[in-house]
């Protein structure tokens, strides 16, 4: 199973999260957030990760041009991309087929072979589930999130987990909002998602992770993984 740990601004923060077992570490790059990252600031933890690590590096936009995600790309080493605001199914084809075109490019500073794209929908009726039938076919990965009227992420608000149980996109999908290290056994077991995003979950403060609640994140997926 996957799991995402977003809202990564620290080098050693995230070297140590990779290690703990994270595959996929998520860099906000939307300026009106606490935990937005410049660029360069995310090189910086890239470039501090173990050599031959295999840890997915996401950046988190919303409402941003191609132009300007495929440069974060191509600055930060990332090889995914999670959309986060309003952005329409035609935007995101558009987005794919970007990355498609600019890759050979790219690869010249980038060890990856392609770029993955994530839609997240913010959840708050059954009615917004719909929008999952539009969005599954034009990206890689669903995630899941919960609503909040003025943020867009990280907000610690979890999704009613009872009305996910049925949803089975024809795509992978990712658990996000309000998950914790006492609340991520029983979400998994609610809803059977491919993997799980946390961020507000395992802080101290927005940008800061607490590594103490990570490594219980761990413990607890290792407890629910046993038969």
């Amino acid at each position: 199973m996957r799991v995402k740990i977003c809202g990564i601004t620290d080098p050693e923060q995230g070297k140590s999260i990779a290690q703990m077992g994270a595959t996929a570490i998520g860099f906000i790059c939307v300026p009106q957030s606490p935990r937005y990252v410049k660029p360069e600031q995310i090189f910086a933890v890239v470039d501090a990760l173990p050599e031959g690590c295999t840890v997915d590096r996401v950046g988190v936009f919303a409402n941003a041009s191609i132009e300007e995600i495929l440069q974060v790309v191509a600055i930060g080493q990332l090889n995914g991309v999670q959309l986060h605001g309003g952005e329409s199914p035609e935007f995101c084809q558009q987005l794919r087929n970007a990355c498609k075109s600019e890759l050979p490019a790219m690869q010249s500073s980038s060890p990856f072979a392609r770029i993955e794209l994530i839609k997240a929908l913010r959840i708050r009726t059954l009615e917004d589930l719909e929008q999952a039938e539009v969005y599954q076919t034009c990206v890689e990965t669903l995630l899941l999130d919960a609503y909040h009227p003025g943020m867009l992420g990280g907000t610690g608000k979890t999704i009613d987990w009872q009305s996910l149980q049925t949803f089975r996109p024809i795509c992978n999908w990712l658990l996000a909002g309000g998950l914790t290290p006492d609340n991520v056994r029983d979400a998994l077991r609610l809803t059977r998602p491919d993997g799980i995003d946390l961020s507000s979950g395992v802080e101290n403060s927005p940008g800061q992770k607490d590594l103490q609640k990570v490594a219980q994140l761990f413990a607890e997926l290792r407890c629910e993984s046993k038969p």
